[in-house]
Formats: structure tokens, sequence, C-alpha cells
């Protein structure tokens, strides 16, 4: 049972106004934000009991591991968990790719576990090839195929990736590799997208989520996927569910049971947080790194080009 223990700096984006539905930051909005001055952030002020992050993608050039790495060097938690796909083995396999980002944002993970807090890394399919060492430490860090957390307030939740509940992985895999070389190529158009949008002064826009929200196949499938793991957690009788995979940050209640999703370090840049008192709250860091002047941010690295 993890201690709860004060706060630093107990900042919720729940109550940031301005947001649209889509998550993103009204036009109006952002221009007001950037005019005020932005109070400073130092590292490790975000202080939460547990954090999930999934989906990060290491090994792909549509990770954002400097935006990472900037949300691992401002927060802090007595609990890390990796929820699933942190590391994309089925990239690494066909061509390898592995900037300095990357790797400082292993070196940062590995720091924080010798630093004291419980990393626990939950495998997802990108990264399957550690199913086989589940239960096993790795620099501090306890590799498992799934966790049940307890929340400060008693509330126990199952955390797994959630490819065992994806039709398409479990049972026509080769569609699933097609899959991801669309989804690859979906990201390869949304850098040249948001190396326009920066140069213009907006903000980053993810492609394949708006494809996600206006595609109907897409939306039924993430609610056939998001009711498989909700019944899934019924059945074991916890009080709800943390996972990944699918690349779409969300929090409800479903037939009784929380359905969390951490969303992912590709496209939304998202976090699930559970506070000192229990209460959880989804972190979308983008948003975030506008309201404050992160003191010592990290450089981001050079882009690179894209190729077909």
């Amino acid at each position: 049972m993890i201690q709860a223990e004060t706060s630093r700096r107990d900042i919720s984006s729940e109550d940031w106004q301005g947001r649209s539905s889509s998550g993103t930051v009204r036009g109006s909005a952002r221009r007001t934000v950037a005019a005020l001055p932005k109070p400073p952030l130092e590292e490790g002020d975000l202080r939460y009991r547990s954090i999930w992050i999934s989906d990060i993608h290491l090994g792909t050039r549509g990770s954002q591991a400097d935006a990472l790495l900037d949300f691992l060097k401002y927060t802090e938690s007595d609990r890390l968990y990796l929820v699933g796909d942190i590391v994309d083995g089925w990239r690494l396999k066909k061509s390898w790719y592995w900037p300095q980002a990357h790797n400082d944002v292993v070196q940062k993970v590995l720091r924080k576990a010798r630093k004291g807090t419980e990393v626990i890394y939950i495998t997802g399919n990108h990264d399957e090839g550690l199913r086989d060492f589940a239960g096993h430490f790795f620099g501090g860090v306890l590799v498992t195929n799934e966790a049940v957390h307890q929340m400060a307030d008693g509330r126990r939740f199952l955390v797994v990736h959630g490819d065992a509940f994806d039709a398409v992985v479990k049972h026509a895999r080769w569609l699933a590799f097609l899959g991801d070389h669309a989804y690859n190529a979906a990201l390869a158009v949304n850098r040249l997208v948001n190396v326009a949008r920066r140069r213009l002064g907006y903000s980053y826009w993810s492609l394949s989520a708006y494809l996600k929200h206006k595609v109907k196949n897409a939306v039924e499938f993430i609610s056939r996927f998001e009711d498989a793991v909700a019944h899934e957690c019924a059945e074991r009788g916890l009080d709800g569910v943390i996972c990944g995979h699918i690349h779409h940050a969300e929090m409800r209640t479903m037939n009784g049971v929380l359905y969390c999703n951490d969303g992912d370090w590709v496209e939304s840049c998202t976090a699930l947080v559970e506070h000192i008192d229990g209460r959880l709250e989804i972190i979308h860091w983008l948003e975030m790194t506008e309201r404050y002047e992160l003191v010592g941010k990290t450089a981001p690295a050079p882009a690179d080009p894209v190729t077909a």
C-alpha cells in the first residue's frame, strides 16, 4: 500500500477552461494564454501518487520523446506504470532508429527507479518480446503482463495494455501489421503538416486522431474495444481498468466500471495520473506546457527528414 504524501504543487488540467471538445485549445484562448506571463514550473513540481503512460513507441520517428522527457522531468510519483508499447519492436526489426532522445527517456525512467520510484512495465503487442520475461526485474523495473493497482481510496483497477481485447491483433496479425504500415504513413504526412503549422504559429495537430473521430468504422472499433475491456474488468470484480493500445485517452464509467485509457506519446502526449487522495485525471501535456514556463526545458531535437 503506497503512503499518500503532500503534493508539492497540485495543478489540475481540469481547472483550465477554454478547451474545445476535441481536447485542443481554442484559438482565442491560446492567444490569451500566450499573452499572459507564464508561472515557472521547476523540475519535479508536479507530484502524484501514481502515473500511467503507454504507447511511446520508442524506435520510431513518430515518438514524441522530447515531450515525454519533459513530462518525466517535471513530474514525480510513488509509482510509475509503463502500460505497453514503450519500445516498438515491430519497427526496430525492420530498420534501426534510435536517436539520443529515445535513449534519454530510457535513462530517465531507470534513474527514477534507482531513486525509489516503483516502476512497473506492462508488456504490449509492439514489445511482446518481453512477455517471456514477466516477473523479472531489469534495472529495478518490474516486467509483467498485467497488474492490479489499489487507489488511495481503496478502489482496485486492472492495469493492462489492451491488445488482448483487440480482435485484429488477436486473430488477424497480418492485418494488424498492415494497419501499422498505414498508421506510420499517416504519421509521416502528419509531420509535414505540423512543420507548416509551427511556421504559422499554430500548435500540434494530430491527423490520425482527427480521422479516428471522423471515420465510422474507427469509432465503432474503439467502442467495441472499450466494451470488451470493461466487461473483463467487471468479470474479475474490480472497480476499474487502465489501459492503452488504441491511442485514445478517455475516462468514463461503463456499466459500473470506470474505464481509463491513458492515451499515447505519438499523437496526443497524454498520461493518466492519480492524485494523493485517489482522484484520477488525464493530463494533456502539450496543453499544460502552454500554461507554464518550463525551467530547464529539453531543447527539441532537429526534425527528421520525411521519407516515403
